[in-house]
């Protein structure tokens, strides 16, 4: 109505306000028609109406959390995602806040992995989901200048907060997982497991930037994992190594030589990432496709 009058009449900021205190004043029992919420009511509509991708999703989740994502994201694909995941995890209103702030967006969709070439079809997608481009570990309270051990350490003490940032369906094993090969001992900085792909995932954590030769090394792992730890009804293990810093063109030339599923992030004791982080977006459509397989994916785990 407001959307209406404001075309027809030309109704200004005056005239929603008193209508907010006219209804206050008609249903004082009732509440949620402040000023602040009648221009909150117009604002969704007209943004919703534009979308009709949006619109079976807002209906989903609460007013309070479809008013954050409209009003913290401006680009309708982002929206999308935080819609969907909200709908799927039942985040609250913080864990909203801390995901959009903390820029999920763009960290899965601008990952670096070889699952396309490595992993069957059934899986790649999910896997996808499960490895970030970059990780923000601002609970740890390092120095800048920390050694792995520090990082590890300090990860495992905060293990709760860590998982948090990893994502959904992860689980901690161990941190310095021993790996008894030949007659040489070697260890995993830190192995979780994950629920929904079944298989473990070693985490190699580097503070420096990535180098060619850190994924001969995880092969290495994830091979013995493969053979002295997974069980029937698991599958292959998967390897995160994690950076201080990357060249993504080194990363991609170093994913191409290897059968073994990988994938390289990088990580930040700060909570804020650089503003020109947002500029390596994938293109719209590869974006929405991506979007299309997650709402298939959390569609079909119901």
């Amino acid at each position: 109505m407001i959307v209406d009058k404001q075309q027809e009449l030309g109704w200004g900021k005056s005239v929603v306000e008193q209508l907010s205190k006219d209804i206050q004043e008609e249903y004082p029992a009732i509440q949620g028609f402040s000023g602040r919420n009648l221009w909150n009511m117009r604002f969704f509509y007209s943004e919703i109406q534009q979308n009709k991708k949006l619109q079976p999703l807002v209906a989903e989740i609460s007013w309070t959390k479809n008013i954050l994502i409209l009003t913290k994201c401006k680009d309708p694909l982002e929206r999308e995602f935080y819609m969907l995941h909200v709908r799927k995890f039942g985040w609250t209103k913080d864990v909203l806040i801390h995901q959009i702030e903390n820029k999920t967006y763009e960290k899965y969709l601008m990952n670096q992995t070889n699952f396309d070439q490595t992993l069957p079809e059934k899986y790649k997608h999910q896997a996808k989901l499960a490895v970030k481009d970059h990780y923000t570990f601002d609970f740890l309270e390092l120095a800048e200048e920390h050694s792995e051990h520090e990082l590890e350490q300090t990860l495992v003490k905060n293990i709760r907060k860590f998982l948090i940032e990893m994502g959904a369906w992860f689980t901690f094993v161990s941190n310095q997982f021993r790996l008894k090969v030949g007659e040489k001992e070697y260890f995993i900085d830190l192995l979780l497991f994950h629920r929904k792909l079944k298989r473990f995932i070693a985490v190699e954590l580097k503070i420096g930037e990535f180098k060619p030769e850190y994924k001969g090394k995880m092969e290495f792992y994830l091979t013995a994992l493969n053979e002295q730890y997974k069980v029937d009804d698991e599958n292959d293990a998967i390897g995160i190594i994690v950076c201080k810093s990357k060249d993504k063109t080194v990363v991609e030339y170093s994913l191409k030589t290897t059968t073994q599923p990988i994938g390289v992030a990088t990580y930040n004791t700060s909570p804020y990432l650089p503003d020109e982080y947002s500029k390596y977006l994938p293109a719209p459509e590869v974006i929405a496709e991506r979007l299309a397989i997650v709402k298939d994916l959390f569609e079909d785990e119901g």
